[in-house]
């Protein structure tokens, strides 16, 4: 079952938005601000977005940027009033696989929403993450540091996936503790913490670095 991330401020819109999806099988998450749809699109757990462009905190045009600079993949398609020529090139430029203006026709996003999954689907499959000397086989579910083949655990392998996902970039405990243990996990624990000293112990301590007050982060180039 395909998941979407629905980005738009508007209650109405986003009430009738996932509705429809829902009644067509999708399993949709809802967020009102471009801080939160960031925080959610960095974890991985989505087949698609729709977003809207006028957001609290940060606009559309940016999460779609950093989005793509963090090397999200997933498909957007963007849902948005603003209908000139000069903000639907910069959206299309700037990473958004379709761009739609509102009023909209639900049965036409819904098309649109099914043709960007199958596209999406017929990309090549990664079964190989790297980063450096660091590798992450997704079929035998093994890592490699250098010369060394390592085991992991369920979920310390959970864990190095959404690294490699995201070489360079910070992620904070919570992103990772939504990632890896689910939206119910008490997010005072430091099972986090817990986890990166055992990827360090396996993997090398340079594997992972602490960025203070913020999170950890998988070195660019995994030195």
């Amino acid at each position: 079952m395909n998941r979407i991330l629905i980005v738009e401020d508007e209650d109405r819109i986003a009430s009738f938005v996932e509705k429809g999806l829902r009644a067509n099988g999708f399993t949709t998450t809802v967020v009102g601000d471009g801080d939160a749809a960031h925080d959610y699109a960095l974890t991985g757990g989505f087949d698609l977005i729709v977003l809207d462009i006028g957001l609290p905190g940060r606009d559309g045009f940016t999460v779609l940027r950093q989005l793509r600079e963090a090397r999200v993949t997933v498909p957007v398609i963007v849902l948005t009033a603003r209908d000139s020529v000069r903000d639907t090139v910069a959206g299309l430029e700037g990473g958004a696989d379709d761009w739609m203006t509102k009023p909209f026709r639900f049965e036409e996003l819904l098309a649109r929403v099914r043709l960007r999954l199958r596209t999406a689907a017929r990309a090549p499959e990664v079964t190989v993450l790297r980063s450096g000397e660091l590798s992450l086989d997704l079929r035998t579910r093994r890592a490699r540091s250098g010369t060394r083949t390592v085991d992991l655990t369920a979920r310390e392998f959970v864990l190095l996936e959404l690294f490699l996902r995201h070489p360079g970039q910070v992620l904070a405990r919570e992103q990772i503790l939504s990632h890896v243990w689910g939206y119910d996990f008490d997010p005072g624990s430091n099972i986090v913490d817990v986890y990166v000293r055992a990827l360090r112990k396996k993997l090398g301590a340079e594997r992972v670095e602490t960025v203070r007050g913020m999170g950890y982060r998988l070195p660019g180039d995994a030195a």
